[in-house]
């Protein structure tokens, strides 16, 4: 997968799983207090899936709220603005797929 930005912001602990010139499944884990911050992608889409704890991916226009259970996931299309954290800024545990297209991290503010 062709990176043009990957954003740089703190977490308790980021594997790779799999990185391709298509696809690249990472899974991160967020201490208590931390987030990925508003951001969004110009190409790719970024599917979740919770494996621990409670995760929270929050989206902008269309604006939303998802409480994600361990086993559930959600995915935000391209061009949608979100950050992920964990419930009432606990930690949490999740899968991130991300499929075709050219990588970026374009921050957005609050």
């Amino acid at each position: 997968m062709k990176a043009r930005n990957r954003g740089t912001y703190e977490v308790a602990d980021r594997e790779m799983v799999a990185e391709g010139a298509d696809i690249r499944i990472q899974v991160i884990t967020l201490a208590a207090g931390q987030n990925v911050p508003w951001h969004f992608h110009s190409e790719i889409s970024d599917s979740f899936v919770c494996l621990e704890g409670q995760t929270v991916v929050e989206t902008k226009a269309p604006s939303g709220t998802h409480l994600l259970e361990p086993g559930q996931r959600f995915t935000v299309d391209p061009k949608t603005t979100h950050t992920v954290y964990g419930e009432e800024n606990g930690p949490c545990k999740f899968m991130i797929i991300q499929g075709v297209g050219t990588y970026d991290f374009i921050p957005v503010g609050p």
